[in-house]
Parts: structure tokens; sequence; C-alpha cells
């Protein structure tokens, strides 16, 4: 099994993080089951449903490339708060009965274990910034 250290070293970009490839694959999931709504729907509800998930991995993106830990913490926070946008859209289509039930059931499990992650990259991500902080004042002593 990786080591923290092995792990970190291994991430070149934003695409090699789990949390990124996590959130890509309920995206890609996302777009298939929205192709599935009526033509009427392509600039409305399968619209925004396509947006919010797309934003999810953008702002992971993002914020891998501002290089600092509250800003990179700020930005998976919006993430987070796509993933919210994508079950509320979600329930929206089930109510207007454009998905079956097991599908928004099967989707909402998705995305509730790409909030779980986004949380642990979040903490992972404060965890770093205090210890980074502890390890500048430890040197500069």
């Amino acid at each position: 099994m990786e080591g923290a250290e092995d792990k970190q070293s291994s991430i070149r970009t934003f695409e090699d993080l789990d949390v990124w490839k996590v959130c890509r694959d309920l995206r890609v999931q996302i777009a298939t089951i929205a192709r599935t709504f009526p033509k009427e729907e392509q600039y409305r509800l399968w619209d925004q449903l396509v947006r919010a998930s797309r934003s999810v991995t953008a702002n992971l993106a993002e914020g891998y490339g501002r290089f600092h830990y509250a800003e990179n913490v700020q930005f998976a926070r919006q993430a987070r708060g796509s993933l919210y946008e994508v079950i509320d859209h979600l329930t929206v289509a089930q109510e207007e009965k454009l998905i079956a039930d097991e599908t928004v059931t099967l989707m909402r499990e998705g995305v509730l274990r790409a909030v779980l992650v986004v949380n642990g990259f979040i903490r992972y991500l404060s965890k770093a910034k205090t210890s980074s902080r502890a390890s500048r004042l430890t040197n500069n002593e």
C-alpha cells in the first residue's frame, strides 16, 4: 500500500488527484443520463444538470492550480456545493418523471460518495496547511 508521501509525489496534475477522478466518473455518468432527457429539456434541466456536474471537476482543477491551501480548500467547498446542486437537479428530474427512481437512487449514492471524497480532500488540505505552517515555524526558530 502506498504511503501518503509516495502518493503525493506521484501527483503532477489535478488529473492525478483521486478526488478529481471520482468526480470525473460521476460527471461522465451524469452526462450519459442527461442525454436521455427529452429534446425540450436540452436547454433547461439537462443543461443545468450537466453544468453543475462539470462545475465540480472544474472547481477542483482550478483550486489545484491556485497553489495556496486556503484557495484550494475554497474551490473544493464550491465543488461540494455543486455536488449538492446535482442532487437537487436529479430530484427535479425524478419528480418530472424524466428519469427512473432507481436511477436517481444510484446516482444520489454516487454523488454522496463523491461528497465524502471531497470532504476527505478538504480535511487533507487543512491538515497539510497546518503541518506546513508548523514546519515553517520550527525551521525559523
